[in-house]
């Protein structure tokens, strides 16, 4: 037995030593410093280019969003005019109110929850939420207070946005390159943020779809060869 157990030990720490390994060679071959960008009125004016070629006044008159995320594990539901949220995941729905969270309602396997266990659930899905839905409008946030913008210049001459979040959100401080299109149109953007140990990981934004409302909202985004599905994404009033 102590023989087994030093075999099974010596072969969890070999596949570690393996996994950090792996992880060493990724951070040395993708991790960035972000970059140094120029901010003032030339970047405030790119953030208004952007939001303009994904129609935010559309955006903005919009009352319902749905979609989902994580291969359909969380869905929403999200009524921004009266900013309340229906978030479900596993067991779980949580009807969010935005505004007050602790006014939300949380049911479990449709029985309302009434214990001690109710605010961690509201902050799981506000936590959720907050995540997943930058990966479907984050374009629209670009203004949103506590931003700061500065114009990056590119390898090929173009100008890309670099947006950080100082304050807002789960994880203030995060940190965003746009790469645009001509006209302003997002391809794609580059992250630095705490969940993501390597900086500068590069997501696309795929699949634009113009919805009912007329706001331009993307279906799939992908890292690597990982491909993010936002389900079937619907945008009304």
């Amino acid at each position: 037995m102590k023989k087994f157990l030093k075999i099974l030990l010596r072969i969890v720490g070999v596949l570690l030593l393996m996994g950090l390994i792996g992880f060493g060679i990724l951070f040395a071959i993708y991790n960035e410093p972000i970059p140094e960008g120029k901010s003032g009125p030339a970047a405030d004016a790119l953030a208004e280019k952007m939001l303009k070629a994904v129609n935010n006044e559309a955006y903005k008159n919009t009352r319902h969003i749905e979609w989902s995320f994580l291969d359909g594990t969380h869905r929403y539901h999200w009524d921004k005019e009266n900013g309340k949220v229906q978030v479900r995941w596993d067991n779980y729905e949580v009807n969010l109110n935005l505004n007050n969270p602790s006014k939300s309602e949380v049911l479990e396997n449709g029985a309302v929850v009434i214990d001690d266990s109710k605010t961690d659930l509201v902050t799981t899905a506000v936590n959720y939420f907050n995540n997943d839905s930058f990966w479907l409008v984050a374009p629209f946030k670009v203004l949103d207070k506590g931003t700061e913008r500065s114009i990056v210049t590119l390898a090929d001459s173009s100008e890309a946005l670099l947006v950080k979040y100082s304050s807002g959100g789960t994880t203030p401080g995060d940190t965003y390159l746009w790469k645009l299109l001509p006209n302003g149109f997002p391809q794609s953007y580059q992250m630095w943020v705490k969940v993501i140990p390597i900086g500068g990981l590069e997501a696309s934004w795929d699949d634009w779809k113009i919805m009912e409302s007329g706001v331009a909202l993307p279906a799939t985004h992908r890292i690597g060869s990982i491909t993010m599905d936002m389900g079937v994404v619907k945008a009304y009033n």
